[in-house]
């Protein structure tokens, strides 16, 4: 694929993700809420039909009520009374009440006389429901509510049914009656129906909605994209040519450290060393401190081409570590400037890996550089610490500081190293640097995320 490709597919694919996360977060809310609905009105139907039941219950037990208190458990005519009152009491079209007693023989069925006279305690409905047990056991239990599948006298049809049961326990008689909930049924379809019609109708407005927006953003998208794309464009140019400029300053002032330094060491050593020759010759008797003086020219080149070498790449942080190298660089500057330095530093036991020892090195020797060429200061402290955080160098000395708005313009801008070097090599690692100045001293501050040492599976050490 091309960059632009890319660029299309990595824009166009966080839109994809968040219309479908939309549109299943709309079609989820919507569905709970049409069936929070529906539930919500099956359920204020189904209580307005227990409402009637009950009243329905008590009408008949105020019909048979003058017969039923005076009646004793074995008044026959006063129960065939009840029966008679019980059959003619009919409501609606499929309104009627039935009777059984508590062993399951039918009594009162004016829409299904064969029923009466015989048992019918393990009836079962086509759930398996033991319907007349279960009516009796409600009516027992001092009335209640039951529901099952029976065939509804108008359709004939096996629809679901409701009922409600007393007990009349003076002649063991189960009394009840109930409602067909077909009606029910029809009307929570007609609900869902409409429910689906509004979340229809809602997904057609998210329609309208988000395409547009997703085309804004995605063009948006791309417009910001291609932006940043010409943005890391130029900033790659800029680092490159910087880089560039890097190397060809670091090669410039390699070339002066060995011109000004070695070349001219030596040079003065083969000047002395040919007067040694010619005194050896001539039997001068002072030869030999003339030699000495050329082997002491020849050991300062050597320690200038060590420097050199050092500045490069310090061996001490190769072969010993970090704390090892910095203590080095601190008892060079000192020998080299008179300024003291105290130096603390946690006993990291190679926890550092190479590249980010080299950053701390790098930044350390700017610092020192830096104080060396401006801050006119006497006494500088350096302290490596370990926390939860990660990693943190401090570096203070009390110099006479810098102006914020120019000096460190000026460091940023000038020289292969500066503040801006310094923080590109923390941010490498996921850190930062933090430069504070006043009247009396700068505080250096780099730090380094926790990450870099945990990446090795360890626990950094502590003071």
């Amino acid at each position: 694929m091309s960059l632009k490709q890319k660029i299309l597919a990595l824009a166009t694919l966080p839109l994809i993700i968040a219309i479908l996360a939309i549109t299943g977060l709309v079609t989820s809310q919507s569905r709970d809420l049409a069936q929070s609905g529906i539930q919500a009105f099956e359920q204020n139907m189904l209580e307005a039909k227990r409402k009637e039941l009950r009243n329905y219950v008590n009408m008949a037990l105020t019909a048979i009520n003058h017969l039923y208190v005076d009646a004793d458990p074995t008044d026959v005519v006063a129960q065939e009374l009840v029966k008679t009152i019980l059959s003619a009491l009919n409501y609606g079209e499929d309104g009627y009440f039935f009777v059984y007693d508590y062993d399951g023989n039918s009594l009162v069925h004016p829409r299904q006389p064969f029923r009466i006279g015989r048992n019918w305690i393990d009836l079962a409905d086509p759930d398996g429901n033991l319907v007349i047990k279960n009516l009796i056991d409600r009516a027992r239990e001092g009335g209640g509510f039951h529901a099952y599948k029976w065939e509804k006298p108008s359709s004939a049809e096996i629809v679901d049914k409701l009922s409600y049961a007393v007990a009349l326990d003076k002649w063991q008689w189960m009394l009840g009656t109930g409602v067909y909930l077909d009606d029910v049924v029809a009307q929570t379809a007609a609900a869902n129906a409409e429910l689906k019609s509004s979340i229809n109708h809602t997904f057609i407005i998210v329609a309208l909605i988000t395409v547009p927006a997703v085309l804004a953003v995605f063009l948006t998208g791309i417009v910001l994209n291609l932006r940043e794309r010409r943005l890391a464009d130029d900033k790659l140019k800029k680092l490159t040519q910087r880089i560039i400029d890097t190397q060809e300053e670091e090669r410039t002032r390699i070339a002066r450290e060995l011109h000004d330094g070695i070349s001219q060491n030596m040079v003065g050593v083969r000047y002395v060393f040919d007067l040694a020759i010619r005194k050896v010759r001539d039997g001068t008797p002072d030869a030999l401190s003339t030699m000495e003086r050329g082997a002491e020219g020849l050991n300062n080149a050597i320690k200038e081409v060590r420097r050199i070498s050092h500045d490069l790449r310090p061996g001490l942080l190769d072969d010993l570590g970090l704390t090892a190298a910095l203590e080095g660089l601190t008892n060079n500057f000192t020998e080299r400037t008179g300024i003291s330095v105290d130096l603390v530093s946690v006993p990291f036991k190679n926890l550092l890996p190479a590249d980010a020892k080299t950053a701390l090195y790098r930044v350390a020797q700017e610092a020192f550089t830096n104080i060396e060429r401006h801050a006119r200061a006497s006494h500088v402290d350096l302290r490596i610490t370990s926390n939860r955080t990660g990693l943190q160098m401090v570096i203070a000395d009390d110099g006479h500081g810098f102006d914020a708005n120019s000096d460190a313009q000026r460091l940023r801008t000038t020289g292969s190293l500066g503040l801006r070097n310094m923080q590109e090599r923390l941010e490498h690692f996921g850190g930062e640097l933090d430069v504070r100045t006043s009247a009396s001293g700068t505080i250096l501050t780099a730090r380094l995320p926790k990450s870099i040492y945990l990446s090795q599976n360890q626990e950094p050490a502590h003071i």
